[in-house]
């Protein structure tokens, strides 16, 4: 399997596919391994993923440049990336012993009750390109904590970054039979789905996960889905500086060149600031630095394959064919590597693709609205149910708005922003179950009840 360089087109490295066979070996090895490590404390195995914690730190360097190289996000984007997973690791390690411990419900009486946590056993965690270090230690790190053996197949597009994780993983004392990175495209996925494993926790679109929750439907084992969004960005009147609303809405749509389940993707102003919030937009639009991601000051780099550059390009030529109007950017941009201009359109409605299917790259369409009901009613009009940001100088008011949403995460005031203290859920489309805050501690662990009678 080829790994190629999205700002040069360039084969990196080559990597050997698994196959069928090894797959199912790799599966034999970890149930094997397991249950030794699920004997430990969970002490012990907070202090290995403590050690993993400070790798990611000591060898930032090497893998913030190898996540460039194979994915094409901006250099700092990668540092800001494995600063923010290392965020989220040491939540783990401060909190996970706290929700894994035995509860004691009923001290009193005939009959004491408690409540044990066990793991899963072993999970298929088949995770995402665009931020594989974030959204993979959502998974394995709390799956590994909680006693579990972890099959790991990263995505094609970020397979490097996935052997850095277990190599790390291995140096932090995570036992080999316990954890393995399954290599290669859509077969070695599926033959994951074939396996006899106790859970699938998968990143990435809602055509492969509603495949896979299907797939894995029979088994009743859980299936957890974190997928895509259409996430809209309502400015009210009331904002009391639009510049910086506009600013927060462009980093929204355009950091990690666009690439985020939770980017931006609708804009809605109210027609009493529109103007205003268009013109600022454009303006702070045109001074983003387009460019090789290794480079100074570069903000957007090159998208992660071909295929999903020629798919903006047309949500784009649709909206202008149906009476859109482009402002700036939309286009190919000349030379080598996977780069468009960010585009950002205006006269948008709910009949163009942009407006409906989920864009994943850095455009966006920017539409006038009356008032707050109707403002509300574009932003439900969507099959997703990932965010939902309010701009506005009233929280009251603003929480009109995000009461109405039916979406896993709101924001006031912010966008495009994940806490490892919050249940990060997607509904509809969006997914199922959640990851990060506690919730995501015992999503890969499962209650027995006690009932204990002297």
């Amino acid at each position: 399997m080829n790994i190629i360089n999205p700002a040069t087109e360039e084969i990196i490295q080559e990597v050997e596919e698994d196959t069928a066979t090894s797959v199912r070996e790799k599966y034999r090895r970890v149930r094997e391994g397991q249950a030794a490590w699920a004997a430990l404390p969970v002490a012990e195995r907070v202090g290995v993923i403590e050690r993993f914690y400070e790798a990611l730190d000591t060898e930032k360097d090497v893998l913030a440049a190898t996540l460039t190289a194979e994915m094409g996000k901006p250099l700092q984007q990668s540092y800001n990336e494995l600063n923010g997973a290392r965020g989220r690791i040491k939540y783990f390690i401060e909190n996970s012993e706290r929700y894994l411990k035995e509860e004691w419900v009923t001290m009193e009486g005939a009959t004491r009750e408690k409540i044990v946590y066990e793991p899963l056993g072993v999970i298929a965690n088949i995770s995402a390109w665009n931020y594989p270090y974030l959204v993979g230690v959502n998974v394995f790190i709390p799956a590994l904590i909680g006693g579990n053996g972890v099959l790991y197949k990263p995505s094609e597009y970020s397979t490097l970054t996935g052997l850095h994780i277990q190599r790390l993983l291995y140096r932090s004392g995570v036992p080999e039979n316990v954890f393995q990175i399954v290599t290669g495209k859509g077969a070695a996925g599926e033959w994951l789905l074939q396996l006899p494993l106790d859970g699938y926790f998968f990143t990435g679109s809602y055509r492969t996960g509603r495949y896979i929750a299907e797939k894995v439907a029979p088994k009743l084992v859980p299936c957890q889905l974190e997928l895509g969004g259409k996430d809209p960005l309502y400015v009210m009147d009331d904002v009391e500086d639009v510049d910086k609303a506009a600013a927060a809405a462009l980093e929204g749509v355009v950091y990690n060149n666009g690439q985020s389940c939770c980017a931006v993707e609708r804009i809605y102003v109210h027609e009493g600031v529109y103007d205003a919030f268009v013109a600022s937009y454009v303006q702070q639009l045109k001074k983003m630095v387009v460019g090789d991601p290794l480079g100074p000051g570069v903000d957007i780099g090159p998208l992660s394959r071909p295929a999903q550059m020629e798919f903006l390009l047309e949500q784009v030529g649709d909206a202008v064919e149906k009476g859109a109007k482009l402002l700036y950017g939309g286009r190919r941009m000349e030379g080598k590597g996977y780069f468009i201009s960010p585009a950002v359109l205006v006269n948008v409605h709910h009949g163009m693709r942009l407006m409906m299917e989920e864009s994943f790259g850095p455009v966006v369409g920017i539409q006038k609205v009356r008032d707050d009901a109707e403002a509300v009613e574009l932003m439900a009009d969507t099959e997703f149910g990932l965010t939902a940001a309010v701009y506005s100088k009233s929280y009251e008011r603003a929480e009109g708005v995000m009461k109405q949403l039916n979406t896993g995460t709101v924001y006031w005031n912010c966008c495009d922003r994940v806490s490892a203290a919050l249940p990060w859920s997607g509904r509809k489309h969006s997914g199922l179950g959640s990851t990060l805050s506690y919730q995501g501690i015992r999503a890969f662990v499962q209650p027995k009840a006690y009932h204990i009678r002297p």
